[in-house]
């Protein structure tokens, strides 16, 4: 049985530019339940929560505070930018923050990196699993968009949130960043479900909308419903078109599949 993946918009890229109580508002009439967003520390929340309120949305996801997980040196300044950012959440009523973990530091040995990454979760989990908060590390292409960084392969991400063993740190499956670094992204997203609490999606190249590309984004968001995956595909990308038609399309898309099961 195929179930619709519930979609989220971040509205930081598909309505960039636009006022973000009118940017919500757009996510409604696309008949979208979920928005998300980058840095809560930039909006303003009072407007976010109003507006989520007047149209009857949720808020799925939105960032921590970016300070490096890779560098030990900065572990009690990442999990202060965390305690500001799990209250945030709470106040938004926010299930899920992302994390990216910092760029590669030359000079030190990967493992110790790697190791300063699971050291790092590893005291935050208690902090998420007291707020009832998840946490998800965000691995990111270095080909394209961010040369230098760290945490590249979904297979180590994986690796780091099951030697933290919380059912609160798990990982953000960007498909498109995943298709650019490793391609295979329905086997490798099915495979390990489990640890996986969020997605983010877009066209790949150009970071478009999900009908622009090389990926079959109907047969990927059908193979996401086929899991007990229950949260969010988020759809990060900025469109070269109309962005309210985009949006519809992406529901139709996520509906058909679900009623050809």
């Amino acid at each position: 049985m195929t179930s619709a993946p519930k979609l989220s918009v971040c509205i930081d890229a598909v309505f960039e530019g636009v006022e973000e109580t009118e940017a919500i508002a757009r996510v409604a009439e696309a008949g979208i339940d979920a928005f998300e967003f980058w840095c809560w520390w930039e909006k303003d929340l009072d407007a976010i929560i109003a507006a989520r309120d007047k149209h009857n949305l949720s808020i799925a996801a939105c960032c921590t505070r970016f300070v490096s997980l890779v560098d030990s040196d900065l572990r009690d300044q990442y999990l202060q930018g965390l305690e500001e950012s799990i209250a945030a959440a709470q106040r938004l009523g926010c299930p899920t923050l992302i994390s990216q973990v910092g760029d590669f530091l030359p000079g030190v040995p990967r493992d110790q990196q790697h190791q300063s990454l699971v050291d790092g979760l590893a005291a935050a989990a208690p902090m998420l699993e007291q707020a009832g908060i998840t946490l998800v590390i965000e691995p990111l292409n270095e080909l394209v968009d961010h040369a230098g960084y760290y945490l590249v392969q979904s297979d180590e991400a994986f690796e780091i949130v099951d030697a933290v063993d919380s059912d609160r740190v798990k990982v953000v499956f960007d498909i498109y960043h995943q298709q650019i670094s490793e391609g295979h992204v329905i086997d490798r997203l099915t495979k390990r479900i489990d640890a996986i609490g969020h997605f983010h999606a877009a066209g790949n190249p150009g970071r478009h909308e999900l009908t622009r590309g090389e990926l079959n984004y109907a047969e990927i968001l059908a193979a996401i419903g086929t899991t007990d995956y229950d949260g969010f595909v988020g759809l990060e990308y900025w469109p070269t078109s109309d962005p309210d038609a985009g949006l519809r399309h992406a529901v139709a898309m996520a509906n058909s599949q679900s009623m050809q099961s």
